[in-house]
């Protein structure tokens, strides 16, 4: 597939990356620093500023398919899916945050006493970005958010997927390393099973 890849150089946009090069898909690997984008086969880096609708849309048209992977506190979710409405491109992912996964009926994991405040303003912009996402009908959305804790690792394969609940191990932990939680991604590019909806995933 022909991918458009917003925020290629990041923690998650990289692994992306590998993930989506590793299976043979050609990728517009979009950065505000394209000189920092990994070099592979397949491979096309474009400078491109999230907060410019009219250039961003220029740069995702003709894609099979766009996956934004920028930080909800350093880009604008009206901007950034009117920059995609205006492409043309109708499947838009977006790598989503574990904050707005529920922990307990009506409440969300950044309404925990112990959810770090380091965290708490980009956490609660990524539930403004899927409730804006949740009256979005013009394209075939899906946000896919990781577990609690989700760090550099292995790239196993093997993981559970859930909805809007958090994913918890039978220790009490909820873990995804950042190289399966980029699997589980471009297997929903692959293959898609949440059309406009949000799933998580964790071990």
């Amino acid at each position: 597939m022909n991918i458009a890849l917003i925020g290629a150089t990041g923690f998650i946009g990289s692994r992306l990356l590998a993930e989506l090069t590793a299976r043979g898909h050609q990728v517009t690997a979009i950065s505000r620093n394209p000189d920092k984008v990994q070099a592979a086969p397949g491979v096309t880096a474009k400078k491109g500023d999230v907060f410019d609708r009219d250039g961003l849309a220029a740069l995702l048209a003709g894609h099979d398919a766009v996956i934004s992977a920028v930080h909800f506190t350093a880009s604008d979710p009206a901007t950034l899916l009117a920059a995609v409405r205006q492409s043309g491109v109708k499947r838009y992912l977006v790598v989503g945050g574990a904050g707005s996964l529920e922990v307990a009926p009506g409440k969300q994991l950044f309404d925990t006493p112990d959810f770090p405040q380091i965290y708490h303003a980009e956490a609660k912009k990524g539930g403004a970005f899927l409730d804006l996402l949740k009256g979005e009908t013009g394209l075939d959305w899906t946000f896919l958010s990781p577990s609690a804790l989700i760090q550099p690792g292995e790239r196993t394969g093997t993981f559970r997927l859930g909805g809007d609940q958090l994913l918890v191990d039978a220790q009490g932990k909820s873990a995804i390393s950042a190289e399966d939680y980029a699997v589980a991604l471009v297997d929903e590019v692959e293959t898609p099973a949440h059309s406009r909806r949000r799933f998580t995933v964790g071990y």
